[in-house]
């Protein structure tokens, strides 16, 4: 079976479950604790996927990570699931997989602004107005960075759209045109 198929309806699962218990918001951002984790603490995983490593110690450190309370019985009784079924070194991918059906059924869209130096707040607030008007309706979760490479101009990823008004992206598609005559 797919690896990306496993976690998906394990995800699809939990979601219901949560549903059920009215607990989707929680879940949602332990699970996006989880993957923030996953992120910063690149050994988590292969603590996981260690055979040696107790199964209580594993479900132990999820709870950890995801920043689970003992009141958080919705995401105990999952985990105690995964164990039984020997999926426990699959928890990444479900909390990925589980943030994205939630953010489809809450019409969420990931947006990251990148740009060249740092955005004046009434800049920022401009383009976040841009970006709220091309969702539709739909709410976002934005992040801005800085990336100085860009040499100037930003970036905007939305989902798997991007907008690319960079300098450095002007300088390459120039260069390609000049190559291409």
């Amino acid at each position: 079976m797919n690896q990306g198929l496993i976690p998906r309806r394990y995800a699809k699962a939990l979601y219901q479950f949560a549903l059920q218990k009215n607990d989707t918001d929680r879940i949602y951002q332990l699970m996006k604790n989880l993957s923030e984790a996953f992120d910063n603490e690149p050994k988590l995983q292969s603590t996981l996927a260690n055979p040696f490593v107790d199964a209580e110690d594993k479900i132990q450190l999820i709870l950890t990570a995801s920043g689970a309370a003992e009141t958080d019985n919705c995401m105990d009784d999952f985990l105690k699931l995964l164990r039984k079924n020997k999926r426990l070194d699959m928890t990444r991918a479900i909390s990925r997989a589980y943030l994205d059906i939630y953010r489809q059924e809450n019409n969420i869209s990931v947006v990251t602004v990148t740009s060249a130096a740092q955005l004046s707040q009434e800049g920022e607030k401009r383009l976040r107005k841009i970006i709220e008007a091309h969702l539709n309706g739909g709410s976002m979760e934005y992040t801005s960075k800085v990336n100085p490479d860009l040499i100037g101009g930003f970036t905007v990823s939305i989902g798997n759209e991007r907008l690319d008004a960079s300098i450095s992206n002007e300088l390459k598609q120039l260069r390609l045109n000049l190559l291409s005559k």
